[in-house]
């Protein structure tokens, strides 16, 4: 077993796939619309065929009461792994990314957690 596709809630899609594919450099590698929302999901370029991350509408109900309380406390909503999390940072912050935690080592891993600009928080991982 191995893991397909896992969903993060995002404000706006079209803001979303931006982000994360402007900014985060993911790709798209589905876009199809679905009503009024679309089945949008990214990848990464390094893994084109791997897990796809959908950019899931938050127009469930228990979906903005989850996103709020999630950010509130400062709890990531989902996490990647980078290869150098301070580079990363760095690149990040260039393209006007906030950060809610800078990078912070903890034994063999560094972590940082971001605003997504689509209403969750995202970690940035390297593990030794």
């Amino acid at each position: 077993m191995k893991i397909h596709l896992a969903s993060v809630f995002v404000e706006d899609q079209s803001k979303a796939l931006r982000f994360y594919t402007d900014v985060l450099g993911f790709v798209k590698k589905h876009d199809v619309a679905v009503g009024e929302d679309r089945w949008l999901t990214v990848v990464s370029p390094e893994d084109p065929d791997g897990p796809e991350l959908l950019l899931e509408p938050s127009g469930h109900p228990a979906a903005r009461p989850y996103m709020t309380a999630l950010v509130k406390d400062g709890i990531p909503a989902i996490s990647f792994a980078v290869d150098d999390v301070r580079a990363e940072f760095d690149r990040l912050r260039e393209h006007g990314v906030r950060f809610t935690q800078e990078p912070l080592e903890a034994g063999t891993v560094t972590t940082a957690v971001l605003d997504d600009t689509c209403g969750n928080l995202v970690q940035i991982v390297h593990s030794e």
